[in-house]
């Protein structure tokens, strides 16, 4: 098959990529973005978003994901469904590879490919996610007012994320597979003091039941006990997955998890390429900061291509 060629390239369709998107279209570059499943990504997957501003009554996940969408299509956003498999930076023109056989070049790149959460993949999880099952407390903690939430974790999100939970929930369990956290100290002797957050140790969920929500874990102790803990809902906080398999890890010097650090303007360590939203190396993702970065790399693309031409 022929190469077809762009100015810049977009790959991944989630908030970060829509928002490069729209950004593209409207200063009329040549452009093209590239998602393999649904234009939105992990934003569909959420229930219900409280805290993306201009919506004060809130919206679901695919409501916002849609609005993002028709807005970037309304100046004229070029987009195509394609799952890239590799790509080569080595050179000015970037080419990557799609599983069709379909090649594209491009004078400079985004890279918007996300992340995905590190599941726990027992029974009832996917089938409750969304109604009970969440991946990001700072997203959904406000839905649990007064009620009882479960923590699956050991590290220093999932203890900061307890924490944050304690301001709505009236208590917190944290169910760690291990005898000690991971957590650095100080956050550890926050999470200790704070009383509304109780300790299971050496344990993990082997399933969640529920019907048209989350009622209760089924929980395994390293010593065989088997046993069970009625909850509101769970948040897995186990971290995130890079999607990374289509990257030049080495070239784009990936951090530790596989994801891509950049300067404060997305630029990465290839010329030409840009990182945004959960694919880059930080602490925070959030749909109002991969949007943010969506639209700071494609005005650093334009610096870019103001410079080289």
């Amino acid at each position: 098959m022929s190469t077809t060629h762009h100015t810049l390239v977009i790959l991944g369709g989630g908030p970060a990529g829509l928002t490069a998107g729209l950004y593209a279209a409207r200063a009329r570059m040549d452009h093209l973005l590239i998602e393999k499943g649904a234009e939105g990504g992990q934003v569909l997957l959420t229930d219900w978003i409280d805290n993306y501003p201009g919506f004060p009554e809130g919206l679901t996940g695919f409501d916002l994901a849609e609005k993002m969408t028709a807005q970037a299509k309304r100046f004229d956003l070029n987009s195509m469904f394609g799952n890239v498999l590799s790509m080569d930076l080595s050179a000015p023109v970037k080419t990557l590879e799609l599983e069709s056989g379909e090649s594209i070049s491009c004078d400079t790149l985004i890279i918007s490919s996300g992340a995905s959460p590190r599941a726990l993949d027992v029974p009832g999880e996917k089938e409750l996610t969304g109604k009970g099952v969440s991946y990001c407390a700072t997203c959904d903690a406000p839905f649990y007012r007064n009620l009882h939430v479960a923590v699956v974790g050991g590290g220093n999100t999932a203890v900061q994320e307890a924490a944050h939970l304690t301001k709505f929930a009236h208590r917190v369990t944290l169910i760690h597979r291990r005898d000690q956290l991971r957590a650095t100290k100080v956050v550890q002797e926050k999470a200790f003091a704070n009383d509304k957050i109780d300790f299971i140790w050496d344990t993990t969920v082997t399933a969640i039941e529920g019907k048209d929500g989350v009622e209760s874990l089924d929980l395994l102790n390293r010593d065989g006990t088997v046993s069970s803990l009625a909850v509101d809902g769970i948040f897995v906080l186990i971290g995130v997955i890079a999607n990374n398999t289509m990257l030049p890890l080495r070239e784009l010097n990936a951090d530790q998890g596989g994801f891509i650090p950049t300067d404060c303007e997305m630029r990465t360590a290839v010329d030409g390429v840009f990182a945004a939203g959960d694919i880059r190396s930080k602490n925070v993702r959030q749909v109002i900061n991969a949007a943010g970065e969506g639209a700071t790399a494609v005005l650093s693309a334009e610096e870019y291509l103001h410079i080289i031409h």
